[in-house]
């Protein structure tokens, strides 16, 4: 059974269509990147598959679950991280975690367990009982993260992961992720981070136009765009060039 399955997913604001017709597998245990210009429909299909979003039209499965029908299994399974995640300023970092796990209805040793983890990872524990307020961007962007998978989900949905950190956390995020696949748990990625898409993914979708204009390993995207050599930077460029995008819809 695929992590995440979507056929035909199509979305539409009022008379626009953002989605024009989705298909991808993403394999359980699978970095798995989505790339793609602004306004390629990037953000529209990440809130879908975490719930946030109904689609218009086709079918989407996420852990096993349909996200219409399913919608409630589909949010515990899944951690979401978006690009830009608010966070509630006048709390502390613990208040912050408690309440979040409380939405999970994770007991607080369940918490405290995995959030202390954590945070010494990214180097916040010192910062627990500060207001958010105080946070840095980047201090933010490693809080939101540790709530995403408080829960510890089987699936983890992150939208431009390394904005706003430095050098060093970005390396610890990456071995992070890292390590939630190789204990089995999926990560589905976007970013316009090109480097970190071909240092980290195993295989790639490239949207454009609210379609998935190739998908496959880097060597199968260098197939697809008859690029014998070259970085993923390079087919992705050769993939979308001379096509102009969707107005700018996220």
């Amino acid at each position: 059974m695929s992590a995440i399955s979507c056929r035909q997913l199509r979305k539409s604001f009022g008379d626009y269509e953002v989605l024009r017709g989705i298909d991808l597998d993403v394999q359980r245990g699978e970095l798995f990147g989505f790339l793609g210009p602004n306004g390629a429909g990037k953000t529209t299909t990440i809130r879908i598959l975490a719930g946030l979003l109904l689609p218009s039209g086709g079918t989407v499965e996420v852990a096993g679950f349909d996200v219409v029908r399913g919608s409630q299994e589909v949010k515990r399974r899944v951690g979401y991280v978006p690009d830009r995640a608010f966070l509630y300023p006048k709390l502390t970092a613990r208040e912050f975690l408690d309440f979040v796990g409380h939405l999970y209805q994770l007991d607080a040793d369940c918490v405290e367990r995995v959030a202390t983890g954590l945070l010494e990872r990214f180097e916040l524990r010192e910062w627990i009982d500060e207001l958010i307020e105080s946070y840095s961007h980047g201090m933010r962007q490693k809080l939101a993260l540790t709530a995403a998978l408080i829960h510890e989900p089987e699936i983890v949905v992150i939208d431009e992961p390394m904005v706003g950190l430095d050098p060093r956390s970005a390396r610890v995020l990456k071995t992070l992720l890292a390590e939630l696949v190789e204990s089995g748990r999926t990560v589905f990625l976007s970013t316009h981070t090109l480097e970190v898409a071909e240092e980290l993914c195993s295989r790639v979708a490239i949207v454009l136009k609210g379609t998935v204009a190739a998908q496959g390993t880097l060597d199968e995207l260098r197939m697809q765009a008859m690029a014998e050599h070259g970085s993923l930077e390079a087919v992705f460029l050769r993939l979308t060039e001379d096509r102009q995008p969707a107005p700018a819809v996220r």
